[in-house]
């Protein structure tokens, strides 16, 4: 027999060095990913691969019965099983089956509402990277027992590393044990598991059916890629058989699933509901057999589970098996691979369709492999219900897809299990219920009379989970913020091409009259000269901020009744948001719920986080946070936009307010705020918010990109750190000017507009939009704009070294000058207006 690795070793000259059982359980194929392109597919998973379920099964029933040999019953007993989304999740349950004792839990890709994560993680080399950790049982991974963390591969610890450092974090325990099928980590990266064993005390063993490395030879990555743009531009990117007209058929299986019995691992799976599931598999089974038994002739049957729901279509397999049917299982994905048809590539056929399941990351294809062509004569397509949506059934959607090429289909539907705490989504039942409905298609253009057709609603008609809106993004998987300081309400744009370069950026918003949110620029990497002069601020004014922190935060809480919920202004007011809370919860105890939200000038704020936000809190209690003001553009741009919603307060609360624009700050100084020298560095590696017809839709949150690439120079923590560290230093001073300011006339003057008025006239330039006050926007203008020449307050010193310095980099004059409110001002030239935006968010043209 050929080896299915055979067609990628023979191009590219990878091998696989290891155990002689390798090439029995692996395959190689190429995928459309930057981070790697060869994928080891696996033989016995049961994902990309059909195989039967008894081999998928007992593979993970194996390795489960080693891991309690290793760790003796008593241990074992006190053990959690975790297995990775998508891939391993059947994997990792039947491993928890195997060693019999232990709960089970997956991480998912899927956010539930109602339910609060507890915890993430990132698997850097994946198409798609975060993970979600939604037990319904907080406890279940708060105990010291051994926990198992299951995967399908093992291959450079990455994952495994970033999981057990949170978890480690939040609940240290003493042992670990890594399960997975094959181990193909390089010698290096067995010794950096070892040293990161050792740096947190604990100990980490490791079971696998093999091992072995993967020999990659130099320029891989670039020959993988130009391999797969070869083989697409001469054969197309899918390759699947000619479809011909078949007599295929769309029936509904009576699947009588327990009451309350989870689906799969995504919320916990206890050793008693292993229990109920065994006992009801009989009873399950026979209701798929009756479906399949409505048409003749479907003697070979494949299982085909969906994305995560692999554990009850396996089980589901392992019954049919049992039978005497002929069985295959896998399931659809996520992931892109090429399809080459040829006996040694792992990939042979692929079909391509929409994702049917409202998914949290928005739409896109997903893909179903070696499906079609594989001479199976029934599908048992086994989804949740939540998966089953108007998407599924309509043309072009999976089950049309099957049908193109399987003569007989079998829809059966798990109910999605939601938490007791949670809200329930409703599901989508197409047809009549009770009654089994038959899609036959006999070749013909149209149906014949003797046809019997399944009615698929209309879009309207669509479940109302579909416009419901997804919990907030939370760090690790968005933002380098841990989860509990800050909930995004953003969708996740990392994976779009958005950034251009300042000039190219303006000049296409210039000459179309784009959005300026439509759009990011490049961001800024800073110097090493400036990334010096950034910690020096930073060391010369935490005590100053933590002062403003703690003054803003005391005020808001004596004016504020009940517990204030607080809505930072992405991004620039989320660092203070966080520090905000931060205050709260070291001087009084308090954990105030936190949230970012997008607002864009000319466009207002996200109304859709606000419809979240009131559904979700008493609008009465949300305190909405900024970094400073300038002029106070988006002080009345919110009070705008807040006329539509009741219950909100549009006052904001800021650290630094020197142009007079609100009543609630920390101080009317302005002075550097170190949050302000830097872009998404500084700020969770969160991007600008952006906004644009194509990518947010009318139910959507704005977006925003998390750069996960610039770890490296993230300087979030540190900044809030340093801040926090000089908390109890400030606290006596805080006390005394909350004292005087509860009691002072805070009404706002607007002294900065008429300032920015006057500078606005006496240099010319006759319009505000191009006139930007203050430290904060005088940054934002060398950073991210085109500036024509800077405005700085006489003897305004250290406050100002960064802008000097910003303003040498770019070539930006910077004018000495006497009587102004702010310490400086930016200035964009009325003759070249490429980075200026007006009121309405557009560029403005002067003249």
């Amino acid at each position: 027999m050929v080896w299915t690795g055979t067609w990628v070793a023979e191009r590219l000259g990878v091998e696989l060095i290891g155990d002689e059982e390798l090439p029995a359980l692996l395959g190689l194929a190429l995928r459309r990913n930057p981070k790697r392109a060869h994928l080891l597919v696996s033989g016995v998973l049961g994902k990309h691969v059909p195989q039967h379920p008894s081999v998928v099964y007992g593979a993970g029933l194996d390795l489960g019965r080693r891991v309690r040999t290793l760790l003796g019953d008593e241990e074992a007993a006190r053990a959690v099983v975790l297995g990775y989304a998508e891939t391993a999740t059947a994997l990792g349950h039947a491993v928890a089956d195997g060693l019999a004792l232990a709960p089970y839990l997956h991480s998912t890709r899927r956010a539930v509402p109602g339910v609060a994560p507890a915890g993430g993680f990132e698997e850097s080399h994946s198409h798609a990277t975060s993970h979600l950790l939604l037990p319904e049982d907080p406890k279940l991974l708060a105990g010291d027992g051994p926990l198992i963390l299951v995967d399908d591969e093992f291959s450079t610890g990455n994952t495994v590393l970033n999981t057990i450092r949170d978890l480690h974090e939040r609940h240290p325990r003493e042992r670990y044990v890594v399960v997975a099928l094959v181990d193909m980590r390089a010698a290096a990266d067995r010794d950096r598991l070892d040293a990161f064993a050792e740096e947190i005390g604990a100990r980490v063993d490791l079971v696998a059916r093999a091992a072995g490395t993967v020999r990659l030879p130099e320029g891989v990555l670039e020959k993988g890629r130009a391999l797969v743009a070869e083989h697409e531009a001469r054969h197309g990117a899918i390759r699947e058989p000619e479809t011909v007209p078949l007599a295929s058929a769309f029936v509904r299986a009576a699947l009588d699933w327990p009451r309350d019995l989870p689906d799969g691992g995504r919320h916990g799976f206890t050793p008693a509901h292993r229990e109920r599931l065994e006992a009801a598999l009989p009873s399950l089974a026979a209701g798929v057999a009756e479906a399949l038994r409505s048409r003749p002739g479907t003697g070979r049957v494949l299982v085909l589970g969906f994305e995560e729901l692999m554990y009850a279509p396996l089980r589901l397999g392992t019954a049919l098996e049992e039978a005497g049917h002929d069985v295959r299982y896998s399931t659809t994905t996520r992931s892109p691979v090429l399809a080459v048809d040829d006996p040694g590539y792992a990939i042979r056929t692929r079909l391509v369709f929409p994702a049917h399941d409202d998914p949290a990351d928005g739409p896109g294809e997903r893909y179903a492999y070696n499906v079609a062509g594989g001479g199976f004569d029934a599908v048992v397509l086994v989804v949740d219900s939540a998966a089953d949506t108007p998407a599924l059934h309509a043309p072009g959607g999976l089950l049309a897809r099957l049908g193109e090429h399987v003569p007989h289909v079998v829809l059966a539907v798990v109910p999605s299990y939601v938490p007791s705490r949670a809200p329930e989504a409703a599901p989508y039942t197409p047809g009549t219920a009770g009654t089994t409905r038959t899609v036959e298609n006999s070749g013909a253009d149209e149906a014949t009379a003797d046809d019997t057709v399944t009615e698929v609603p209309d879009a309207t008609e669509a479940p109302e989970r579909s416009s419901m809106l997804p919990e907030p993004l939370r760090g690790p998987a968005f933002s380098s913020y841990a989860p509990e300081e800050v909930g995004w309400l953003l969708q996740d744009l990392s994976d779009v091409e958005l950034e251009a370069p300042t000039e190219e950026r303006e000049e296409a918003i210039q000459s179309g009259g784009a959005h300026y949110a439509e759009s990011l620029p490049v961001e800024y990497q800073p110097s090493e000269r400036y990334q010096e002069l950034f910690h020096a601020a930073l060391e010369a004014s935490a005590a100053r901020i933590a002062r403003a922190v703690g003054t803003v935060t005391e005020t808001v809480l004596a004016e504020r009744p009940g517990t204030p919920v607080l809505v930072s202004l992405a991004r620039a007011g989320t660092p203070v948001g966080v520090l905000m809370r931060r205050w709260a919860r070291a001087r009084h105890g308090l954990d105030l719920p936190h949230y970012a939200v997008s607002i864009v000038r000319g466009r207002g704020i996200d109304a859709n986080a606000l419809r979240w936000l009131a559904a979700h809190h008493d609008p009465a209690d949300v305190v909405f946070v900024d970094g400073w003001t300038g002029k106070g553009a988006i002080t009345r741009e919110l009070a705008e936009a807040l006329k539509d919603f009741d219950g909100f307060d549009p006052d904001i609360a800021v650290l630094a307010d020197p142009g007079s624009c609100v009543r609630t700050y920390g101080t009317r100084e302005d002075f550097l705020i170190p949050s302000a020298c830097l872009n998404s560095t500084v700020s969770g590696l969160i991007s600008r918010t952006v906004l644009r017809s194509d990518l947010v839709g009318p139910d959507d949150f704005h977006g925003a990109k998390f750069y996960r690439e610039l770890a490296g120079s993230d300087v979030s923590g540190a900044f809030l750190d340093a801040v926090a560290a000089r908390f109890e230093e400030v606290a006596a001073t805080v006390d005394t000017d909350v004292k005087e300011l509860l009691t002072a006339d805070r009404a706002p003057t607007w002294e900065g507009w008429a300032a920015v008025e006057r500078i606005s006239e006496e240099y010319g330039i006759h319009d505000v939009n191009l006139v930007k006050p203050g430290v904060g926007e005088t940054t934002r203008v060398l950073l991210r704009r085109v500036p024509w020449k800077i405005l700085a307050k006489r003897g305004a010193g250290a406050d100002l070294a960064h802008v000097r310095l910003l303003a040498e980099q770019r070539g930006v004059p910077v004018e000495e000058v006497d009587g102004l409110p702010y310490s400086c001002v930016g200035l964009i030239h009325p003759e070249y207006t490429r980075g200026a935006t007006g009121a309405d968010g557009k560029a403005v043209v002067s003249r």
